[in-house]
């Protein structure tokens, strides 16, 4: 499904690279990146680009840094040990370079990952760990650090006939109007051989994501390319005492630490300046939509059970007609 077209990527003569859809950003990228869908030429003009070059080991007048990565103004400098560095550049454009000895198909996993989300970030987009799909022309997302299940609940909705928009990763924007919109980029699911096979997936089984690991790309059984309102958010919690499955609206300020707590990568908020923009854009979904805690076993045996109360919530939201 990968598009290979000759489109212009920066400067000097055209080059056959690869067009992909991240996040609603039409993508130019010199590196095959598996789990997307492609772009046909001449239907978007490239607002990212994605190529190798000479990535430095350190930025002149770094502003802040850490183990692994600097700032300095617009660009962010990352090293992912043993794999390659990245550099970014104002939101549009990433160099790569891989570390010697590295295997490089691993690097295509961290740009899908940490550095698109970084360059999310950099666009000052709210930036969520995140999975989502569709329902009744709105956008649901789940959100959650890794192991919280996110992918396999998306997943299991997918196969009940709700499109998927996004997977791991959800960029959110905020128009002049205060509405809310997700931006899919039809990226495949990834999961873990234990999830496929509960799930019945075997059938829509990709490549692995990594050499090492038992986790694979998942075609879904429905996506959809256009930005979509939000609808709701629910942070994914495992049902372990004190806590009791269900589904509960937080008051306005645990549902603005909900959402900082779930931003793709924290620091980064911090990092680049976007706490404010963070507590605005809770209090604006938390009014446009709504912000709720979804608790419940992980357990795949239980997974008809979450989406019965997830449908029944959606009834009484308003996204879903009610039984008749």
């Amino acid at each position: 499904m990968h598009a290979l077209r000759n489109i212009g990527f920066g400067p000097g003569p055209e080059s056959k690279v690869h067009l992909y859809c991240v996040s609603g950003l039409a993508v130019a990228s010199d590196l095959a990146l598996p789990g997307l869908n492609g772009l046909e030429a001449g239907k978007a003009t490239p607002d990212a680009f994605v190529r190798a070059g000479t990535v430095p080991e350190a930025l002149d007048g770094a502003s802040a840094s850490g183990p692994t990565w600097q700032l300095a103004g617009k660009d962010f400098l990352l090293r992912i040990p043993g794999i390659a560095r990245f550099l970014l550049h104002d939101g549009r454009e990433i160099t790569y370079e891989a570390e010697a000895g590295s295997d490089a198909a691993d690097i295509p996993v961290f740009i899908l990952g940490t550095v698109f989300g970084i360059l999310l970030h950099q666009r000052k987009q709210i930036v969520l760990h995140a999975s989502a799909v569709q329902v009744g022309g709105r956008a649901i997302l789940f959100c959650g650090p890794s192991g919280a299940g996110k992918s396999s609940l998306a997943a299991a909705l997918s196969q009940r006939g709700y499109p998927l928009l996004t997977d791991d990763i959800c960029a959110i924007s905020i128009d002049a109007q205060g509405v809310p919109t997700v931006h899919p980029d039809g990226r495949q699911l990834k999961l873990w051989t234990q999830a496929i096979n509960r799930l019945d997936l075997g059938a829509s089984r990709g490549a692995r994501v990594r050499r090492q690991l038992e986790k694979f790309y998942v075609e879904p059984e429905g996506t959809r390319d256009e930005a979509v309102p939000l609808g709701a958010i629910y942070a994914l919690f495992d049902a372990r005492p004190p806590l009791e499955p269900g589904i509960e609206q937080p008051n306005a300020v645990e549902a603005a630490l909900l959402l900082r707590r779930n931003a793709y990568r924290p620091m980064l908020v911090h990092r680049l300046g976007q706490r404010a923009g963070y507590f605005h854009a809770a209090t604006t979904i938390a009014n446009a939509a709504g912000i709720y805690s979804l608790t419940r076993r992980l357990d795949f045996a239980d997974m008809p059970n979450v989406i019965g109360w997830l449908e029944q919530h959606w009834r009484g939201i308003g996204l879903m007609e009610k039984a008749a």
